[in-house]
C-alpha cells in the first residue's frame, strides 16, 4: 500500500493563488450575467467584454491553456501513451475553435463539456504518475467553480 506524503500532495502556494486568480475573469463574467450593471466595467474595452461573451472568450483561452498542460504531460510519457496524450492535447484546440463560432450560451455549454472532458484526461494523466500528486486537487477545485461560473452564463 502507497504511503501518502501530505507534502507532496500540498498544492504549491504559487500554484494555488495564480490558479484563484485565473478564476476572476470568470466570476466578473458570472457576475455580470447575474447583474448587467457590473458589464459596463468591461465596456472600457469593449461591448464584447461583459458577460457571456467575456466567459466564452476566456473560457477558450483557458481551456486551450489547459491542452497545453496535457502536452506537457505527453512528453513525460513514453511510447503509445505518449501519442495518446499529444493527441488528447491538440483536439481541444479544435473543439473551442468550434465554439467560437457558436451563439455565446451553446459556446458555453460545449466549454463546460470540454472543461470536463480535460478533467478526465487530467485524471488519467494523475493515475499514470503523469502529474503531480496535488495536481487533481487543484483542478477539481478550479474546474468546479468554471463549470458554475460557465453555467450560470448558460442558465441565466
Amino acid at each position: 500500500m502507497a504511503m501518502h506524503n501530505p507534502i507532496m500532495n500540498r498544492i504549491p502556494t504559487p500554484a494555488l493563488i495564480l490558479g484563484l486568480a485565473g478564476l476572476l475573469p470568470f466570476a466578473y463574467g458570472a457576475l455580470s450575467v447575474l447583474w448587467p450593471a457590473l458589464g459596463g466595467l468591461g465596456q472600457m474595452w469593449s461591448i464584447n467584454h461583459s458577460g457571456r461573451a467575456l466567459l466564452q472568450i476566456y473560457g477558450i483561452v483557458i481551456l486551450c491553456f489547459m491542452a497545453g498542460v496535457i502536452w506537457g504531460f505527453a512528453a513525460k510519457a513514453e511510447g503509445q501513451q505518449a501519442t495518446l496524450f499529444y493527441a488528447l492535447s491538440v483536439i481541444p484546440a479544435i473543439f473551442v475553435f468550434l465554439t467560437a463560432f457558436a451563439e455565446p450560451r451553446a459556446s458555453l455549454v460545449m466549454l463546460i463539456a470540454g472543461f470536463v472532458a480535460l478533467l478526465a484526461i487530467d485524471r488519467s494523466a494523475a493515475r499514470l504518475g503523469l502529474a503531480p500528486g496535488w495536481w487533481m486537487r487543484l483542478r477539481l477545485m478550479l474546474t468546479t467553480v468554471v463549470v458554475i461560473c460557465l453555467g450560470i452564463g448558460v442558465l441565466v
